[in-house]
């Protein structure tokens, strides 16, 4: 059976950072490409970043980009989002989710989700 969990998640004052984990059971990361989203309330779902199969390319949202880090520990079948320097409006649940073919913010795309983790920014 797969499964993602994230883990990770809090309370955590503007400026601040966090770590979020998404460990997977029931398949192997180098089978599956995998991204981070968050949805606030009342939003739509936006994708946050992706790292490869291969962990060879990554991709993010403009949003993120020069705050947030993807990485990934093919060894412990679990996937980083490293946040920096959060902000108010990053305030969301985190899913982290897997997808067989590619690195992409779509999240139309991916085949298996997370349970997500809560993260609250403060002003």
């Amino acid at each position: 059976e797969v499964q993602l969990v994230e883990s990770g998640g809090g309370l955590v004052q503007a400026g601040g950072s966090l770590r979020l984990s998404c460990a997977a059971s029931g398949f192997s990361f180098g089978d599956y490409a995998i991204g981070w989203f968050r949805q606030a309330p009342g939003k739509e779902p936006e994708g946050v970043s992706c790292i490869s199969k291969s962990a060879g390319n990554t991709h993010y949202a403009d949003s993120v980009k020069g705050r947030f880090t993807i990485s990934s520990d093919n060894a412990k079948n679990t996937v980083y989002l490293q946040m920096n320097s959060l902000k108010p409006e990053d305030t969301a649940v985190y899913f982290c989710a897997a997808e067989s073919l590619w690195c992409t913010l779509e999240a139309l795309r991916y085949d298996y989700w997370g349970q997500g983790t809560q993260v609250t920014v403060s002003s």
